[in-house]
Parts: C-alpha cells; sequence; structure tokens
C-alpha cells in the first residue's frame, strides 16, 4: 500500500511552463513538459521520451518564427538501478541544432513559397540536429546516434499539408491513430537513427491542458474550466530508446531533462583586439538554466527564494536543498485553506509520501508493464478514438498495469499513467488536486475525489503512434479561449 501511495502522489503535478522567474526570460531554453512511457515501436519494446520547449507559442507571427536555438544544449536524461535513488544520470541524450538560409536577402525568413516537401527550394530556414548518447558510467562516452531536420512551422497558406484537407485556410488536422495518416511533414522528418531509436524534433501543439488561470487568480475555480494553453504551440523533441539499451525490462527508470546555454567567452587575438563580426565568441562552459522531471515541483512547491537555484541544479541534490518543500508542500495548505476551509489538515505536514516520489524529482517508469494505453480524441469512439480502458484520470479511472518487479497496489497493479511515467492526455491536474487532498501515508489510503479545475481535455486530439504530440495550430486558423 504505502508503494502505491509512492505512484500516486507523483501525480501531483502539473505545468504552466513559467517555472522560475529567471527561465521565462530565455523562451528557447525553457522547459514545459517531459513524458515518458512504455510502448513497442515496430515491434522493440522502448521508452518513449520526449521534451518539451518554448511556451505560449502564438502560431503564424513573423516575419520571424520561433524556432529551436543553436546555442542552447538540450538534452533528455534517463537514470537507471542505483541511480534512480541517487537522482543521477546514467545516460543522457543530447539533441544540438544547427540552423542555415538559403537567401538572407529577403524579409521572408522561413517561406519562400508553398513548401511542399520538407527541405524544398521554398523552405528559406533550415534546421537540422544531432542526437547524441552520452555514457556517465564510462568516462561520459560518446556516441553520435544520429541526425534530423526540422519540418517548417505551421504557418497556413506556406505549409497547407499540416491541415485538414491539406488546405492553409482550415484548422490543423487532428491526431491520427496509424502512422499512414500521418501528415507529410510529421512523416518526412521522423528520423529512424538505427538500433531501434527514432526522433523527431519540430513544432507541435502545447499538449498540456489545464484551466491554469484560475488555478493561480487565487484557486477561484469556473465551470467549466478553460485550457490556458488553447491555441498555442510549443517545440517538441521526442526520442524512442529500445528498453535494451537502458539494461532490460524489469527495472524502474527515471527520466528528466536539462538545458544548458553556452558560458559567453569574448576571445581575442594576440594583439588583444576585439573580436570582429561574425568571428567565433562562444567558447565557455555549458551552463545549467532549466530542469524538468515531475511537472510543478519547481513551480508549485518550491519557494520563490529557491526557483532559480532549482533550474540550476541537479536531482542529486534536491534532498539536502528541496526535500522541506516537498514534505510541508504550500500548495497542499493553500488548497486546503481556500477551498476546504481549512477542514484537511492532515494534508499540509509531514508529507513523506510527496518527498518519497519528489526527492530526488525525477520521473518513475516501470519497464516490466505492458505498452500503456494512449489517449487520442478524448472518447472511446469515433474517428481515433483512446485506447480501450484509458482513462485521463489514470488509476482514480480504473487505468492500470500490471508490474512484473514491484507489488503495487496489490498482485502487481500500479498506475497505468502518471505517475507511472506520464503519457500525453494524462489529466494531471485533476490527478494532482486528487492526490493532494488525499491522504496517501496511512492503509488503507484515505482517497478524496477525484477533483480537479473541471477541464477534462486537450483542444486537439493527440495521435497514438510517434511522435505522439498533436499536429501544431495553424497560424492562419486557430483560437484562443
Amino acid at each position: 500500500m504505502a508503494l502505491f501511495a509512492a505512484h500516486l502522489i507523483g501525480a501531483a503535478q502539473a505545468s504552466s511552463h513559467m517555472d522560475a522567474p529567471l527561465i521565462t526570460r530565455d523562451p528557447a531554453a525553457n522547459t514545459t513538459d517531459v513524458y515518458a512511457f512504455v510502448q513497442d515501436e515496430n515491434g522493440t519494446k522502448s521508452l518513449v521520451t520526449a521534451l518539451g520547449v518554448y511556451p505560449h507559442q502564438e502560431p503564424g507571427i513573423g516575419p520571424n518564427k520561433y524556432n529551436f536555438d543553436d546555442n542552447v544544449l538540450y538534452q533528455i536524461r534517463v537514470a537507471t538501478g542505483n541511480d534512480v535513488a541517487a537522482g543521477r544520470a546514467t545516460l543522457s541524450y543530447e539533441f544540438k541544432f544547427n540552423t542555415t538560409f538559403r537567401n538572407q536577402n529577403t524579409i521572408l525568413q522561413s517561406y519562400l513559397g508553398v513548401i511542399n516537401d520538407v527541405g524544398d527550394a521554398n523552405q528559406n530556414l533550415i534546421q537540422t540536429y544531432t542526437v547524441t548518447k552520452v555514457e556517465h558510467r564510462h568516462d561520459d562516452r560518446r556516441t553520435l546516434l544520429g541526425t534530423g531536420t526540422v519540418p517548417p512551422n505551421n504557418q497556413g497558406i506556406a505549409t497547407p499539408f499540416y491541415n485538414q484537407g491539406n488546405d492553409g485556410n482550415n484548422p490543423a488536422r487532428d491526431g491520427v491513430a496509424t502512422e499512414s495518416e500521418l501528415d507529410r511533414y510529421t512523416t518526412q522528418t521522423i528520423r529512424n537513427l538505427g538500433g531501434g531509436y527514432f526522433s523527431f524534433a519540430g513544432q507541435r501543439d502545447d499538449g498540456f491542458y489545464a484551466d491554469i488561470n484560475a488555478i493561480f487568480d487565487l484557486l477561484q475555480l469556473r465551470s467549466p474550466g478553460k485550457d490556458s494553453q488553447h491555441g498555442f504551440n510549443i517545440h517538441v523533441m521526442a526520442l524512442v530508446i529500445p528498453v535494451s539499451e537502458l539494461g532490460g525490462d524489469h527495472q524502474m527508470v527515471g527520466v528528466y531533462a536539462t538545458t544548458s546555454r553556452r558560458q559567453m567567452t569574448i576571445l581575442r587575438d594576440e594583439t588583444k583586439r576585439p573580436l570582429r563580426d561574425g568571428e567565433p565568441q562562444l567558447r565557455g562552459p555549458w551552463v545549467q538554466v532549466a530542469r524538468q522531471g515531475n511537472p510543478l515541483f519547481n513551480e508549485g512547491l518550491v519557494a520563490i527564494a529557491d526557483k532559480d537555484r532549482y533550474s540550476r541544479t541537479s536531482p542529486e541534490s534536491d534532498n539536502e536543498l528541496f526535500r522541506e518543500y516537498a514534505m510541508t508542500p504550500e500548495l497542499a495548505h493553500l488548497i486546503n485553506v481556500i477551498l476546504f476551509n481549512g477542514q484537511l489538515p492532515d494534508v499540509e505536514t509531514g508529507r513523506t509520501d510527496i518527498a518519497g516520489i519528489f526527492i530526488p524529482d525525477l520521473i518513475k517508469v516501470d519497464l516490466s508493464t505492458d505498452p500503456c494505453r494512449l489517449a487520442g480524441n478524448g472518447t472511446q469512439q469515433g474517428p481515433n478514438p483512446d485506447d480501450p480502458g484509458f482513462s485521463r484520470l489514470g488509476i482514480f479511472g480504473g487505468d492500470t498495469l500490471i508490474s512484473q518487479i514491484q507489488p503495487g497496489f496489490g498482485d502487481g497493479v500500479i498506475p497505468g499513467g502518471w505517475p507511472n511515467g506520464r503519457r500525453f492526455g494524462d489529466d494531471v491536474v485533476d490527478i494532482a488536486v486528487t492526490a493532494l487532498i488525499s491522504n496517501l501515508r496511512v492503509n488503507p489510503p484515505i482517497i478524496r475525489g477525484p477533483a480537479g479545475d473541471n477541464l477534462d481535455f486537450n483542444d486537439v486530439a493527440y495521435n497514438k503512434v510517434f511522435p505522439y504530440e498533436s499536429t501544431p495550430q495553424n497560424g492562419r486558423n486557430h483560437s484562443h479561449p
């Protein structure tokens, strides 16, 4: 039962993408959400991971667009074995980008005409990337897994194949259930890196849904809730990792992500003159500026005084620096006082259950289960339905998996989604609120709810095939609530 409680309380978080003061000034390095879940990819049992960055993208702006930053190092990190409890990355997967232009003597930054295929003559801005595996147990041994190309952003007329009927005047396509139904640009940029690895990097719809305005407006909830991310895009890096690369499936792994920038160093030649324009200047070490594990740990639990420190540190130091924020979560106190008139004192202090999952702050994934159920259109009817048995509420909705390595709630029953990993479509806010107002330290646990923000679905259907995140919103035809 205690193990179930540890799993359950991991759900008690969500993300508004504005986790700490300094990182809000650096959107290209600002992490939004991390996802990690088990799937079979082309017959290979795999850990699917994804990192979102660059929040709150207004679709279709110009002339300059939102893009990955060549001067940011994006890393998806995986802990295995004893490294999970230590909060230490066993492996890191680095995404590094390079941007070029076909023609810089124009105001048309991205599109010189209608793009029929990724990389054709009408695509002016070209971004490519490398994916490199770093093995920290072997002196940071580096292996280049492969390279990829970023598809264009969804502007509208210039990018018709993202949109319904291949018409740039129409809204973006909904998610699909099969690879053959994916839009042309996405299909052309899913990269088979070999050895069971697959990658994708590009603009997508923001798949996180929550009434963030109401939550941070003194918890004054409304019914129905309004999706604060409705109509906005982000940039996503997704990577399929075969579990054989992680040492097999009879284990728990931990996943988190970081972004880093080069420390600025102004180089001078032997004459001590300043460098001229175009001469190399970035030669310093990479400096971490953000990290993301279980979303909202920094945003919702860590006090202002330590938020930027969290962004710069590793999960290895969480027990020393941030444990008290998990043991006495201010968010639980606020919910109790504002919504329950102080009637739930048992949720405010001594939260060893919360500390047990967030210290260190890694998303835990049980690799021994069958593949998780996937979200589609938010229902189990119509085109691209949710998988049978999928529930946005995870274990609160009866969506469970069977572990081969832990007892779970009994007979190996563990959550089918968040907090056993995190899937696209998991309603982490509703699971969060329910977990925070429950008492998971007693046996049996006291479950109050489900409760939440009165918002139950994303504005766009998810794909049930890689890269899973929804099609990017059309700059020409989208809306905000």
